[in-house]
């Protein structure tokens, strides 16, 4: 690879308690090696290797591959100004880790984590030491940078220069903005600020995903072609920031981050697969690479189903909270203008409800007599100015969550007021939702109030069947999605049957249904009978089968029950489903629940009941746009 000298683009126990953990012995392999051109790190399974060497120059490179086949090819790091050439190597480091970990909040509640890690110590021409450091698991490959002790390291940095250089051929599924679309493009034609996790899909028929990890306190990363190399992208750290409320736009592109001794970035991860179903399955290297759960007491952080309150009047709160207990659902939130309207939004006072005909203290007792808890959705604007006052105030109130708005993203500043704020949350027993364009690096981990973010298109936009199964391979690698399921809305672009299965498909701690829906548009469909079943959080997560924005299937189980989502794009298919995944020793009911144009509703969804084993295989129609929906109970 051609390039300039320095050439780049400016632009982490409660419930997580570890288990089985084996910190194998650090073995040091060299110290003060200057000469050494290249070191080698392999994965626990020998499939993925990493390889670090110098180039002329003291240029720091590394390049990944995973069963013989390129990831990444050999591509330069560093950081600006200055760090990015003129390097000797002075040591290096390599240890391994193998253990496991449980989450009672995830995909899954019992979380491999075994890695072989390379530590590089570079001493740069100017004195200044920097660390990086490699790691490679079966399912992935990650690295960072780090800053040693010493006081005499404290830098500011105007830009990242990870360079990530893949294969002629490689694809992407290239997305920009808090909630867009994903465009099918040869990474050589991608447009600087392209939105992460990406989904990467090589010529040799296998994938990865390319996301960032642990960012407590950084510039987000966002990524654009490097200038000069085809096929090539860079960090590209900061981008714009927006708040799309009507008349109001901001623009912030700052790059700069300020690393202290002991500091580090955060991880640049791969998590690399065969099949697109194995990037979704492998994702929770996204939680391994974050700090153990920071809390003390967890047992107050309820996941849940929830419910959208807009018309805030005590009668027709009251009503949902009615409809949301019979339909078990965990929470309502009280959407915008409880506390005003859109013009307060830059002056306004959330310690104060402002809606007519709103009684809180009485909603609030009459959801707590329903177990139904409130979640008061407040802008950003005012948890900026407020919240020290607003969140011990709502503790007091007895409300349950706060679900922030039009947050910015984008500069270290925001970065890191996102992570106190959830800290500070935290203190004050709230569960959070942090909406518009944050995305989180796994920080749920550490802070598992954080129970859902936005940062997707979901059915707000009501996105057509293509796009919902284009997302379990691209932005659910990414975590938690609050993707806001509908059902009897009329303008939603698929089946009902689609919708059923999106609440297994999308994975939310706290996830919305009826997002666009009202108490009165029930009629009593018995198939809502799975909306009331389905939980949030999960023991254990298969996918079954799918292509990227052609069909997806999921299996997900908590306890001895299974539910599984099957949603399809715009060729109508029929699937063979295999129960090879249940119990070989247990005997399920299978209630099946498709689109069914015969059924005399307006949602026209069947139900069919049958008894089913591991040996048994179930065959699903599904329409164009359609979906089908399986709930599977032992007897």
């Amino acid at each position: 690879m051609t390039q300039s000298p320095g050439m780049c683009l400016i632009g982490n126990t409660g419930h997580h308690d570890m288990k089985f953990k084996l910190l194998l012995a650090t073995v040091i392999i060299a110290a003060g090696m200057v000469g050494r051109a290249a070191t080698q790190l392999k994965s626990p399974d020998g499939k993925i290797v990493l390889k670090f060497r110098l180039q002329p120059g003291g240029y720091p490179a590394y390049q990944v591959s995973f069963e013989g086949k390129p990831i990444v090819y050999e591509s330069r790091l560093g950081l600006a100004p200055g760090l990015t050439n003129s390097f000797r190597i002075v040591g290096t480091v390599t240890n391994q880790h193998q253990g496991q970990w449980t989450n009672s909040f995830s995909e899954r509640r019992v979380i491999p984590d075994n890695y072989r890690e390379l530590k590089v110590d570079l001493r740069h021409a100017s004195g200044r030491a920097l660390r990086i450091v490699f790691r490679a698991y079966n399912e992935g490959a990650a690295f960072r940078y780090e800053f040693p002790v010493d006081a005499t390291n404290d830098f500011i940095a105007s830009g990242e220069c990870s360079e990530f250089c893949f294969p002629p051929g490689t694809l992407g599924y290239e997305e920009h903005s808090t909630e867009g679309e994903y465009q099918r493009v040869n990474v050589a034609n991608f447009k600087p600020w392209c939105e992460r996790p990406l989904t990467l899909e090589y010529a040799g028929g296998y994938y990865a995903t390319l996301l960032e990890a642990a960012n407590r306190n950084y510039p987000r990363m966002l990524l654009s072609p490097l200038s000069g190399v085809a096929g090539a992208l860079t960090s590209a750290l900061g981008g714009t920031s927006s708040n799309t409320t009507e008349g109001r736009r901001r623009q912030r592109q700052d790059s700069t981050a300020k690393l202290n001794g002991g500091d580090s970035t955060p991880w640049r991860l791969f998590i690399v697969g065969k099949k697109p179903r194995d990037l979704l399955e492998r994702n929770y290297l996204l939680l391994d690479l974050n700090l153990p759960c920071a809390l003390a007491d967890i047992s107050w952080i309820k996941p849940g189903k929830a419910m959208r309150d807009g018309f805030l009047k005590t009668t027709s709160s009251k009503a949902i909270i009615d409809f949301a207990a019979t339909v078990e659902l965990r929470y309502v939130e009280w959407d915008w203008h409880w506390y005003g309207n859109d013009e307060t939004f830059e002056t306004g006072d959330a310690t104060v409800v402002r809606s007519p005909d709103l009684d809180l203290d009485e909603v609030i007792r009459y959801g707590k007599e329903k177990n139904v808890g409130i979640i008061l959705y407040v802008d950003h604007n005012q948890i900026r100015k407020q919240r020290d006052m607003l969140f011990p105030l709502y503790e007091k109130w007895g409300v349950a969550g706060v679900k922030i708005g039009f947050v910015d993203v984008g500069p270290e500043s925001e970065t890191a007021w996102i992570t106190e704020t959830i800290q500070k949350a935290a203190e004050h027993h709230l569960v959070m939702d942090i909406h518009d364009g944050y995305r989180s690096t796994g920080l749920e981990r550490t802070y598992p109030n954080l129970l859902t973010v936005e940062g997707i298109r979901g059915n707000e936009h009501m996105p057509s069947a293509e796009h919902n199964c284009i997302l379990p391979f691209t932005r659910y690698v990414g975590g938690v999605g609050d993707y806001t399921v509908c059902y009897y809305n009329s303008r939603i672009q698929t089946t009902h049957a689609h919708q059923l299965a999106m609440a297994v498909i999308v994975f939310s701690p706290l996830q919305f249904i009826f997002w666009y829906d009202s108490p009165s548009d029930f009629n009593g469909e018995p198939e809502v009978e799975f909306f009331r079943h389905i939980p949030t959080v999960w023991d254990e997560t298969k996918v079954l089968n799918g292509e990227i924005g052609k069909y997806a299937t999921i299996a997900r189980r908590s306890g001895d029950e299974w539910f599984v989502g099957a949603i399809n794009g715009l060729e109508s298919k029929h699937l063979k489903l295999p129960l090879t995944f249940l119990d070989k020793s247990k005997r399920y009911v299978a209630h099946i629940y498709s689109d069914d144009k015969s059924v005399p509703t307006r949602t026209q969804v069947s139900i069919e009941t049958r008894q089913i084993d591991a040996t048994g295989v179930i065959d699903i129609s599904l329409l164009s746009s359609g979906g089908a929906a399986i709930w599977l109970a032992p007897y």
